[in-house]
C-alpha cells in the first residue's frame, strides 16, 4: 500500500526506512510506501534533522543539497543570511540548504587573542558576542602599550581595541604624553653654613618615549622624583644661605641641566624647573629680620649723613659768596626779614620817632 504526499515549493521531504534516508522528495506529488517515514523540511531554514546528522548525510542525494559548516573548538562562526547577520555558531557541525537562501559564514579563531580585520566591528557589540570580547580604551593625548602574556607587543594609538577572551592574558598600559608637573615639596635641607631650611621644588616634564619609560624602566615618575631630590640636595649643600637666597631664581636651571640627560635616558624630557618656596625656621626668620632691619638702618644713616654733608657744603658756598658780595649779603638779610615778617601778625610801635628813623636806617643801607 502507498500513501500520497504533496510537497510544496521551498519544501523538501526525506523518506526514511529503518532510520535510514532512502529517498529525497522535492516539490511535487509523490506516492510513498505506507511503512516509510516522511519528514518535511523548510529549505529557507537551517537543516535540523531528528536523527544524527552524520547518519543522515550518508545519503549522497541529500548531502549534495546541503552545505556543511564545521565549527572547531576555540572557534565561532558568524552566519549571515542574504547579507544580514543571523546567528553565532559555536563548536559543532551544522547543515544548511543550498539554492534557496544565500548563506555566508565567517570563521573567527578564539585561540588567538587578536581579532582579525575581516571581522566587522559591529559584530563585537552584539549582546551574544559581547561576552566573548574584552575591550581596552586608549584616551586622546595618550599612547597605549600592549602586553600579551606579559610580553610587550607594540604601541597603540588613541582609540578602542578589542581582543577575544581566552586563557591568554592581555594588558594595555596607557601613558599620558601631555606636559605635566611634578612637585618635590617640604624638602628639609642644610646649606653649606649649616642653615636648616625647607624647600619646595617643581619640574615640568613630558614623556616622549613611552616604551623606554614603561617597558625599560620601572616607575619612571618615582625615578624622576629621586633624581631631582638628590640633585636638589647636592646643589643646596654646596651653597651658603646668602648665596642660596640670592640665586634662588637661577637654581632651577642649574638643577635641570644636571638631571636632564639622566631623565632623557628614561624617555622623559624636562622642560622647566624652579624653586617655588624657601621656608626658614622661626629662629632663622628672626635673625634674618634683625639683619634686614640693621641693613635698612645703616642705609638710612648713610643717606642722612650724605644729606647733612651736602647741606653743610651748600651753606659754606653761600657764606663765601656773601662775604665776597655785599649786595648779596643785603639781599639775604632782606630774605630773612621777609620770612620773619610773614610770621608776624601785627606790630605795635611805641616810643618816640627815633624807632621809625632806626627802621629807615636799617632798610636804607
Amino acid at each position: 500500500m502507498f500513501t500520497f504526499h504533496n510537497i510544496r515549493n521551498q519544501k523538501i521531504a526525506l523518506v526514511s526506512r529503518n532510520g535510514k534516508v532512502v529517498r529525497v522528495l522535492t516539490a511535487g506529488s509523490h506516492w510513498i510506501y505506507f511503512l516509510d517515514k516522511v519528514e518535511i523540511y523548510d529549505m529557507t531554514q537551517a537543516f535540523a534533522p531528528k536523527a544524527e546528522l552524520n547518519i543522515v548525510l550518508q545519503n549522497p542525494e541529500l548531502a549534495a543539497l546541503l552545505e556543511i559548516v564545521e565549527v572547531k573548538d576555540a572557534e565561532v562562526v558568524f552566519c549571515f543570511v542574504n547579507g544580514i547577520f543571523r546567528q553565532v555558531l559555536t563548536a559543532g557541525r551544522y547543515a544548511f540548504w543550498k539554492g534557496i537562501t544565500v548563506y555566508e559564514f565567517l570563521h573567527a579563531d578564539l585561540s588567538d587573542v587578536r581579532i582579525g580585520e575581516n571581522i566587522p566591528k559591529f559584530l563585537l557589540d552584539l549582546p551574544v558576542v559581547r561576552s566573548m570580547v574584552r575591550k581596552f580604551f586608549v584616551p586622546s593625548d595618550e599612547t597605549g602599550l600592549l602586553y600579551i602574556d606579559g610580553k610587550f607587543q607594540g604601541q597603540l594609538e588613541s582609540g578602542m581595541y578589542s581582543f577575544w577572551i581566552n586563557n591568554t592574558t592581555v594588558e594595555v598600559k596607557c601613558v599620558d604624553m601631555r606636559l605635566r608637573f611634578l612637585e618635590i615639596s617640604g624638602q628639609e635641607l642644610l646649606t653649606k653654613d649649616k642653615a636648616a631650611l625647607r624647600i619646595t621644588f617643581f619640574v615640568q616634564f613630558k614623556v616622549f618615549d613611552a616604551v623606554k619609560a614603561i617597558s625599560e624602566n620601572r616607575e619612571y615618575e618615582k625615578q624622576l622624583y629621586i633624581l631631582l631630590q638628590l640633585a636638589l640636595r647636592q646643589t643646596v649643600s654646596a651653597l651658603v644661605l646668602d648665596d642660596l637666597l640670592s640665586k634662588k631664581d637661577s637654581l632651577g636651571t642649574e638643577i635641570l641641566s644636571e638631571v636632564k640627560n639622566k631623565a632623557y635616558a628614561t624617555g622623559i624630557e624636562l622642560c622647566d624647573a624652579g624653586i617655588r618656596d624657601v621656608i626658614l625656621p622661626g629662629e632663622m626668620k628672626d635673625i634674618m629680620n634683625q639683619v634686614l632691619v640693621a641693613e635698612k638702618k645703616a642705609q638710612a644713616n648713610s643717606i642722612m649723613r650724605r644729606e647733612e654733608t651736602a647741606s653743610t657744603r651748600s651753606l659754606l658756598n653761600t657764606a663765601k659768596l656773601m662775604e665776597e658780595n655785599e649786595m648779596l649779603f643785603r639781599l639775604k638779610e632782606m630774605e630773612y626779614m621777609e620770612k620773619i615778617a610773614e610770621k608776624v601778625g601785627t606790630i605795635s610801635v611805641s616810643g618816640s620817632g627815633q624807632i621809625v628813623d632806626q627802621l629807615k636806617q636799617i632798610f636804607s643801607k
